[in-house]
């Protein structure tokens, strides 16, 4: 496969990545608009948000499957499908009940476009040009959160809500026909079984644990009876998973031998540990501006726009100077970058100083993607073309789980610091002390980074030729 036939299939996959994961934000500030135009409370209209993560989590472990079964493409194009047509129902949804149940249908399509595309880029690339492809389907990881708060204010202030969903129509119409011509075929395994105890044991595991994060950053944090409980059943079916999946002849839903490897299971420990900084910050950063700087969700989502420009500049100046070097060490100067640029925050005041803060940002967006690409590359590098489908999804129910764990470990240290907050100082107090400890928790993917073995310089494996995709209704 040439370089630019690679270019362009990396291009379709982050078309579809970006517009998902923007979805993941973008109805995140509208919510306090959303429970005006339904007159509901908050607790009913934060699960138009919940709804939607659920979902997106519960199906990551059946996409490898689906990738086996059906032909990577195919799952592809019916991920995509499925979130079009959600999100075309949850633009014309009339109620706050039909909206969350349309939200979920998104979320399916949703949960499955990552792990499918980490699959096909995979293949594509081969061990040599990973480090160029997964740089085109992770930016829009990094850049969805910003861009989300900025699209989601400007559409809420200047057209009406739905227009947050139909946005995505047109976006999913134009990857489905380059999807349809430029990704390569590859046909499905007819006698390939879905693993029913498997999915059993993962799904409500992973589930539950999702919703047991998101609790976790309510008035009484891991106390909650409604926070610890499904994180208890969610670890203990992940634990029976687990042992069933060693167990089992042929690999389960996901394989969890490949987390025996050095390369993917520190990489997959350094990506779950980032979700107390790279994610964090995406949570912390607008509280700041709003609660502590005063400011509008407009402009604070223009503020932050300063973030996606560092990465930008990682992946247009600095990404092919970084494939030629170390993993490793890419990946410690990114993070020490994201500590060093968050120092800031934890020496602000209520006023003044904003051009550091936006040097700041540079610097935390150029450490994320620093440490996002490499890591990604050293784990799905030395991948077999036969463990790259659920190896992929296991990358990436690590990436879902870790995201909102850290942001909600972080939601809890601000919280706590918040209460008995008196004045307008104690909130700056507060929330500087808890940048602070973002700052601190960056030592844990700093110091394995180093742990983690370089990536090897192989030949590509050569792509198993396959006949000419059959249709899903076909097999």
């Amino acid at each position: 496969m040439t370089d630019r036939r690679l270019t362009l299939i990396s291009l379709v996959l982050a078309l579809a990545v970006f517009i998902t994961l923007l979805d993941t934000t973008i109805v995140n500030v509208a919510l306090a608009h959303l429970r005006t135009v339904f007159d509901a409370s908050v607790a009913q209209t934060q699960w138009v948000a919940t709804g939607y993560l659920l979902a997106f989590v519960s199906v990551i472990p059946v996409s490898g499957w689906l990738s086996e079964r059906f032909g990577a493409r195919n799952a592809w194009m019916f991920a995509v499908s499925a979130f079009l047509i959600g999100s075309l129902l949850c633009g014309l949804a009339g109620s706050l009940p039909v909206l969350i149940a349309f939200r979920v249908i998104q979320g399916i399509g949703g949960g499955m476009v990552m792990p499918i595309t980490l699959s096909i880029v995979t293949r594509a690339a081969g061990p040599e040009r990973i480090q160029k492809a997964t740089a085109a389907v992770a930016l829009p990881g990094l850049l969805g959160p910003i861009l989300g708060s900025v699209l989601g204010g400007a559409i809420v202030q200047s057209l009406s809500w739905h227009w947050m969903f139909l946005v995505n129509v047109p976006v999913c119409l134009v990857a489905l026909v380059l999807g349809r011509s430029l990704l390569p075929k590859s046909s499905g395994q007819r006698g390939h079984r879905l693993d029913v105890l498997g999915f059993l044991l993962l799904t409500p595991g992973v589930v539950a644990i999702a919703y047991g994060i998101g609790e976790l950053s309510g008035k009484d944090g891991f106390a909650a009876t409604r926070a610890w409980l499904p994180l208890l059943i969610g670890v203990v079916l992940l634990a029976a998973f687990t042992v069933h999946s060693l167990r089992a002849r042929r690999p389960a839903l996901i394989d969890v031998r490949v987390f025996a490897r050095r390369s993917f299971g520190l990489s997959g420990v350094i990506t779950f540990a980032s979700g107390f900084s790279t994610y964090a910050l995406s949570f912390l950063l607008p509280l700041f501006y709003q609660q502590v700087r005063g400011e509008t969700v407009l402009h604070t989502g223009v503020l932050l726009i300063t973030q996606g420009l560092g990465a930008m500049f990682f992946v247009v100046a600095l990404r092919n100077l970084a494939a030629r070097l170390d993993g490793r060490f890419i990946v410690a100067a990114g993070v020490l970058l994201t500590m060093i640029g968050t120092v800031p925050f934890a020496l602000a005041d209520a006023h003044g100083g904003t051009a550091l803060l936006l040097t700041g940002q540079f610097a935390q967006g150029l450490g994320f993607a620093a440490t996002t690409f490499p890591v990604m590359a050293l784990a799905l590098s030395n991948l077999s073309y036969e463990e790259t489908p659920r190896a992929s999804a296991a990358f990436s129910v690590v990436q879902r789980v870790g995201a909102p764990f850290g942001v909600a470990v972080i939601a809890v240290i601000l919280q706590n610091r918040l209460t008995g907050a008196a004045s307008a100082a104690d909130g700056l107090s507060a929330f500087t002390g808890t940048f602070w400890w973002i700052v601190a928790l960056g030592a844990i993917p700093l110091v394995l980074a180093f742990f983690v073995p370089s990536q090897k310089r192989t030949e590509p494996e050569p792509e198993p030729t396959a006949p000419e995709e059959p249709t899903v209704a076909a097999q």
